[in-house]
C-alpha cells in the first residue's frame, strides 16, 4: 500500500503529532509499505522530496510556536503527490497541508482519513483576542465540522475526540488509535547508571529525593498552574520530593514567578526545552510522571515516561479513564490532598513493591510500538478504501480550478 500522511510540522520539529507520524510512518515501512510525509517548511522556497519527505514552501507564524503554515493550493504539490500515486491519504492537522490532502483525496479520488490529535477548543487563546474567543469558537467548530466531512474515517487517541466530534455535530462513528511510543529509544537498558546521574547533577538535584516530572508544552491548556498550586498546598521540603517541569511555552514565566509567590522554588525545577534525543536518559532520572492537565489525548511524553518505568499521577479526567491502571501503571487523583497521599505512597513502597511496579508500567507499553500502531491503521485504511469503492466520498463546497505553473511556487 502507498500512504500519504500530510503534517503541519515534522522532524526536527519534537512534539506529540509529529511523534505520532513519525512511529506510524516507521510502522508502515517496516511493515513494507510505501510512505510520503506532506509537510510544511519555512526553509524552502521550492517543492521538494528527501528521504520520502515532501517539503512544501511555507510562511512562518510567530503565535503558532513559530512553525510554517502553506497555502493550501499548489499546482506543484499536486503533481508530486500525484506521481506518488496514494493508496489512502491521511491527514493530521488542518491548516494549509491538511487542505492540500482534502484537495488531494478529491482530485485523486482516493479515500481520505482524518486524525484529530488536538481539541482545538483549548488552544483558541493562541490566535484570537479574548474578546473574540466566543466567535473564534464557532468558527473553529464549523471548521473542524468541514474537516471531518470531507473525510472517509476518522480517528482519534482519546474518547474525548468522539465527544468532540458529536459536540460540532458529526455523526461519523470515530475509530480510537492509541498513541504509540518508539519501545527501542526509551528501553531501559540502553541507559546507563550515568546519564541518569547526569541529569540530576545538571539541577543539583539531590539523589535521596523522589523526583517527579512533568513533559509538555507550557501553555495555559497543560494546567502546571494547578500542578504548581497543588504542590504548595501539600508538599513540603520534608516530603523529600521534587518537581522538574521539562518544556518550553509562553506561560513558562508566570509559572516560574507563581512558583516563586507559593515559595515552593527551592522544590520546583524548570529545565526549558530540552532535545528529545535526551529525553530517554531524563526520563530515567526521575521516579514518576505528574500532570494536572485536562486537555490531554493520550499524550505521548507521557507513554515514553512510562516506556522507561515512570508510574504516571494524573488529575483524574473521565474521558480518558481508560489510560490509566490504578496500581498497575499510575495512579489517579482528584485533588491537591489526595495527589500528595498517593505520591506519598509511592515514595513509600518496599523496595521490592517498586521494582514490581516499574516492571509494570513498562509492561502496559510493550503493545505501543510503531508496527502496533501501523497494524491499527492498516485496518482503518482498508476500510475506507472498501467504504470509498462502494460509495464515493464528495467534499462539498469545494470548486476547485488549479491551472498549471511554468515554475514551481
Amino acid at each position: 500500500m502507498r500512504v500519504a500522511l500530510f503534517t503541519e510540522t515534522y522532524v526536527p520539529y519534537v512534539n506529540g503529532v509529529v511523534a505520532h507520524v513519525k512511529t506510524l510512518k516507521d510502522g508502515l515501512e517496516k511493515l513494507g509499505h510505501e510512505v510520503m510525509v506532506v509537510t510544511a517548511d519555512k526553509y524552502t522556497r521550492h517543492h521538494f522530496i528527501e528521504d520520502g519527505v515532501l517539503h512544501c514552501p511555507a510562511k512562518e507564524v510567530k503565535r503558532l510556536y513559530s512553525f510554517g503554515v502553506s497555502q493550501p493550493i499548489s499546482y506543484r504539490r499536486q503533481k508530486l503527490i500525484a506521481d506518488f500515486a496514494p493508496d489512502i491519504i491521511h491527514i493530521h492537522h488542518e491548516f494549509g497541508i491538511g487542505l492540500s490532502g482534502i484537495l488531494a483525496a478529491k482530485l485523486l479520488k482516493k479515500p481520505l482519513v482524518y486524525t484529530l490529535h488536538t481539541m482545538y477548543d483549548q488552544y483558541i487563546y493562541y490566535i484570537a483576542p479574548r474578546p473574540f474567543l466566543r466567535a473564534a469558537t464557532r468558527f473553529s467548530h464549523t471548521y473542524s465540522r468541514f474537516i471531518a466531512k470531507s473525510a472517509t474515517e476518522l480517528t482519534g487517541p482519546s474518547l474525548k475526540c468522539g465527544e468532540y466530534f458529536k459536540q460540532i455535530g458529526i455523526k461519523k462513528d470515530m475509530s480510537l488509535i492509541p498513541n504509540s511510543v518508539d519501545l527501542d529509544a526509551f528501553n531501559l537498558d540502553k541507559i546507563t547508571q550515568e546519564q541518569k546521574d547526569a541529569f540530576r547533577e545538571k539541577y543539583g538535584i539531590s539523589k535521596d529525593v523522589m523526583l517527579a516530572c512533568f513533559v509538555g508544552r507550557l501553555g495555559q491548556e497543560k494546567s502546571v498552574d494547578t500542578l504548581l498550586e497543588y504542590w504548595a498546598s501539600t508538599i513540603s521540603p520534608a516530603d523529600k520530593m521534587h518537581l522538574a517541569v521539562i518544556g518550553e511555552g509562553p506561560e513558562r514565566p508566570a509559572l516560574e514567578k507563581l512558583a516563586q509567590t507559593l515559595e515552593i522554588s527551592s522544590m520546583v525545577t524548570f529545565t526549558g526545552m530540552i532535545p528529545h534525543v535526551e529525553m530517554p536518559a531524563n526520563f530515567a532520572a526521575c521516579d514518576a510522571y505528574i500532570s494536572a492537565s485536562l486537555s490531554e489525548m493520550n499524550s505521548i511524553s507521557m507513554l515514553e515516561g512510562m516506556a522507561t518505568g515512570l508510574p504516571v499521577f494524573q488529575r483524574f479526567d473521565k474521558l480518558n479513564a481508560d489510560q490509566i491502571q490504578e496500581g498497575i501503571n499510575g495512579f489517579y487523583f482528584h485533588s491537591a490532598e489526595q495527589m500528595a497521599q498517593k505520591l506519598r505512597g509511592m515514595r513509600d513502597m518496599p523496595k521490592e513493591t517498586l521494582e514490581s511496579l516499574h516492571r509494570s508500567v513498562v509492561g502496559s507499553v510493550v503493545a505501543r510500538g510503531s508496527v502496533d500502531l501501523a497494524s491499527y491503521m492498516l485496518g482503518v485504511y482498508n476500510k475506507a478504501i472498501i467504504q470509498k469503492s462502494a460509495k464515493p466520498a464528495s467534499v462539498s463546497g469545494i470548486k476547485l480550478r488549479i491551472k498549471p505553473k511554468p515554475k514551481d511556487e
